[in-house]
C-alpha cells in the first residue's frame, strides 16, 4: 500500500510515462500486488484519511508524506530575520509544528501493526541556487522528524535523499519523473523481499 503524497502519486507530472505504482507493480514478485492510495497535494493530515481506506487485506504500508507540509513554509526561506538565532527558533517552530502532524497522521498506523516503511522528502532540484541551498538545509527539519518517528515507531525507513542523485530523476524541480519512480519501486521491492 503507497500512503502519501505525489511521490507516489506521480502519473500528472509523466507524460504518459509510468507512474511509480505501475513501475512497482512490474517489479513485485507476481503473487503480489501494489495498491495506491497516496493523493497528489496531500499533507500530513490527509494521511488518516488514507489509512482509513485501506484493503482488509493490505500487509505492507510505504509512506511518503510530508513535502507538501514543507512548500507551505517555502515563503519563510525569503523572510529577513534579525540574527542565526531568530531564523533558528522559526524554524524550531516549524519542525514542531509538523512533528505534532506528523505524529498524529502516523497513530493509526502504528495501530494497525503491520510492516511499515516510512520516506524521507527527497531534496529538490531548483534552478536558483540559492533558493536550492536554503531549501536543502530547510528540509533536513522535516527529515529529522520523519526519521525519528521512525526510529520511534520501529518502522523501516525509505531515504529518498540518496536515493534521488540526479536531475533525471525529477519530471519538474519538484516531483519524481519515470527514471526517479523507478528508483523509488525498485527500492521498495528490495526492501520488502530481502
Amino acid at each position: 500500500m503507497l500512503l502519501g503524497d505525489s511521490a507516489f502519486d506521480n502519473s500528472i507530472y509523466l507524460d504518459g510515462g509510468p507512474d511509480v505504482v505501475k513501475q512497482l507493480q512490474l517489479t513485485l514478485p507476481v503473487t503480489w500486488m501494489a495498491t495506491l492510495l497516496a493523493r497528489d497535494g496531500s499533507v500530513a493530515s490527509d494521511l488518516p484519511d488514507q489509512v482509513a481506506r485501506l484493503p482488509a487485506d493490505a500487509s505492507h504500508l510505504v509512506v511518503s508524506i510530508g513535502g507538501n507540509d514543507a512548500l507551505r513554509h517555502l515563503m519563510v526561506l525569503g523572510e529577513a530575520v534579525g540574527s542565526m538565532a531568530d531564523a533558528l527558533k522559526r524554524l524550531a517552530g516549524i519542525r514542531d509544528s509538523f512533528a505534532a502532524d506528523y505524529r498524529d497522521a502516523l497513530a493509526p498506523i502504528v495501530d494497525l501493526g503491520l510492516p511499515t516503511w516510512l520516506c524521507t522528502i527527497y531534496e529538490p532540484r531548483f534552478p536558483d541556487a540559492s533558493l536550492q541551498n536554503a531549501a536543502v538545509v530547510a528540509l533536513s527539519v522535516f527529515n529529522d522528524v520523519i526519521t525519528r518517528a521512525a526510529s520511534v515507531s520501529a518502522f523501516g525507513l525509505l531515504d529518498l535523499r540518496v536515493l534521488f542523485d540526479r536531475d533525471e530523476d525529477y519530471a519538474n524541480p519538484i516531483e519524481p519523473s519515470v527514471a526517479g519512480g523507478g528508483k523509488i519501486a525498485r527500492e521498495i521491492v528490495r526492501l520488502m523481499v530481502r
